[in-house]
Order: structure tokens, then sequence, then C-alpha cells
């Protein structure tokens, strides 16, 4: 007789992320991995990867680390959670910075500044909520519905900026 372990999936996740580059991969491996054990689609995933990778740059580029944060020492906080719907909520909390979490409108040459854009075509909704130590937390919701076939389909480009650059060709 075999005796079958079923393993506990998560519904929900947090941990801190080291404030800076080196835990972004750490964090995007174990999201991936909880949410393939939860069964969610392979489009669900890729952009909830995605959309955690995003705020966890921007926390780190623009935010504080969360403890002492006066001596730049601290983590920042990734946690995502499904619901009974099957909705993903996915979360990013730093010390606060200078500046608010707005989506940019950068040039076509900019290196960055199309994360918010990028967040903002995969999500449902999302947001900005702050806490009462000054720390601000960043909130996506993905969800099934939104989803086409492939990633190229589900990003609205035409926000971007990119049609600028190019003029009309000269016939």
């Amino acid at each position: 007789m075999a005796f079958v372990v079923a393993q506990e999936v998560p519904t929900s996740s947090s941990m801190a992320v080291p404030h800076g580059p080196a835990g972004v991969g750490q964090a995007r491996h174990r999201m991936r991995e909880q949410l393939r054990r939860r069964g969610m689609s392979d489009a669900v995933v890729d952009d909830a990867v995605l959309i955690l990778s995003e705020l966890l740059s921007n926390a780190c580029r623009h935010g504080r680390p969360l403890g002492r944060a006066e001596i730049g020492d601290g983590d920042v906080r990734a946690a995502w959670e499904v619901d009974g719907a099957g909705r993903l909520t996915v979360e990013v909390t730093d010390g606060g910075g200078p500046t608010r979490p707005v989506p940019a409108t950068p040039s076509v040459t900019a290196r960055g500044g199309r994360g918010l854009n990028i967040i903002s075509s995969l999500a449902q909704d999302w947001g900005v909520r702050d806490g009462s130590a000054g720390e601000v937390t960043v909130w996506v919701i993905v969800t099934e519905g939104r989803h086409h076939d492939d990633f190229a389909t589900r990003v609205d480009v035409s926000d971007l900026g990119f049609a600028d650059a190019f003029d009309p060709a000269d016939d």
C-alpha cells in the first residue's frame, strides 16, 4: 500500500527582498514555482512574474528600503495572493520615496520609464496604498480573463510612444 502525501500549495506568500537587484531573481523564481503549483495558467504566471519584476525594480530605483533606511540597510516586501475567485494580487512595499508611482511618458530613446505602462496593459487594475509609517505599497490585480494567446496581443503599446519615432514611409 502506498501513501500519497498531498503538498499544500499556499494561496498567499510574502517575502523580504534585499533592496537592490540581488533578490529580484529569487522572488521571480519563488513566485513562478508557487503559482504553477497552484495551477495558474502560463499566461497569468508570466504576466505576474513580469509585473513583480517591474515593481521590485521600481521599488529599488525610486523607493527607500524598509527598516534602517537612513543607512540604506533593509529590504522591500513582495507579496502575492490568489483569492477564491482566482484573482491574483501582487504587491510590493518599500519605505517610500521622493515621488509617487505614476506612469511616465518616456521618449523613444529613454532607457526606462515604461514599467507602469506595461503593468497597466497587463493588469485588470493597479494602485498605490500609503502606510502610516511612510511606506508605499503598489498593488496589481491579474486575472485570467485579461489574457490573449501571446504577450504581443496582451500589451497595448499605443500609449508607449513608439509610433512617434517612425515617420510615414515615403512612397
